[in-house]
């Protein structure tokens, strides 16, 4: 539905400007005009740094808390990369109100006044830990609704914002494949501080890198970006404790040339998760995220490209 999508192309608008158009519940970015193939076979999302709470969302959180649940700030990281040839989606409405990194009937039979039917009854961890399709608390444990919902409710949010946000994600990767053989999808998504102590033997993480354990991308691609990342400073992780969501799961596929990586970013590196506010951080994990889409965006990657195929 086109009243529910922005597309752009690189440098006419920034995010925050689209944010403010109420009722669009996500914006693509593309690297070239509108109908001619992507330059790069790189595409990067953000699935959880939407920040539209729309209102037919009824709450009884306050506006800090319900924020919480959000990948704070991680499209601004990605403004940048449709300069560089990259072509981006982000979701606007926000986590709390649908997650588009979850099975759109990945649902809590407890949220609703009826019963579910049967093809919308999850029983997936996330499920269990209130954190489905349409969550029942923040990350936190706060309960974010004092009523129950209906399903209908829950069929709209999977309508309007999670069919057209896999639509048009879709629609990313099949051009970049179609154009260059292959397609490389990075999901964004940044964790809180407490999420990252354990991942390594040394202490926390900065970032962890998640491809299911090798299921969902080339080795070449989790190597390149770990290599970059240590270089610059970052203490790196696989796979635990987040090995790659729904997004990377769905469309990592190597073996039909696409290839999917999950980063998760520790909040701790440019956040204050108490206030959510920006630290001096920012700058240097803005500057950083930049050059690692640039330096995607212009790898050769012979080992990804199918064989006979001239990059």
């Amino acid at each position: 539905m086109l009243d529910h999508i922005v597309v752009m192309s690189a440098g006419k608008t920034t995010l925050d400007s689209v944010e403010q158009a109420r009722g669009r519940f996500h914006a693509v970015w593309r690297a070239g005009p509108e109908g001619m193939p992507p330059p790069t076979p790189l595409v990067l999302s953000s699935p959880h740094s939407g920040r539209l709470y729309p209102d037919d969302m009824v709450t009884c959180l306050s506006g800090l808390d319900i924020r919480r649940s959000e990948d704070a700030y991680v499209d601004k990281f990605l403004e940048t990369a449709p300069n560089h040839g990259a072509a981006l989606i982000t979701a606007l409405a926000a986590r709390a109100y649908m997650d588009v990194n979850r099975r759109p009937y990945e649902l809590d039979p407890e949220m609703f006044a009826e019963p579910l039917p049967a093809f919308a009854r999850g029983h997936s961890p996330q499920v269990a830990a209130g954190l489905g399709s349409v969550a029942r608390v923040i990350a936190e444990g706060l309960n974010i609704y004092a009523h129950k919902l209906t399903f209908t409710e829950a069929q709209t949010r999977i309508d309007r914002v999670h069919v057209p946000y896999h639509n048009a994600l879709k629609d990313l990767i099949d051009q970049a494949r179609a154009a260059h053989g292959f397609a490389i999808l990075i999901d964004w998504h940044s964790m809180p501080a407490t999420a990252a102590r354990g991942a390594i033997a040394s202490g926390p993480c900065d970032i962890i890198l998640g491809d299911r354990y090798g299921a969902s991308c080339h080795p070449a691609l989790i190597e390149r970006v770990e290599v970059a990342l240590s270089a610059w400073g970052y203490r790196v992780a696989r796979n635990n404790p987040y090995a790659g969501g729904y997004t990377t799961e769905l469309y990592g596929r190597p073996q039909a040339h696409v290839h999917a990586l999950q980063i998760e970013i520790n909040r701790g590196l440019y956040l204050d998760e108490s206030c959510l506010k920006l630290t001096s951080g920012f700058h240097r994990l803005r500057a950083d995220i930049a050059r690692l889409s640039q330096d995607l965006a212009t790898e050769v990657w012979d080992g990804l490209r199918p064989e006979g195929l001239n990059p």
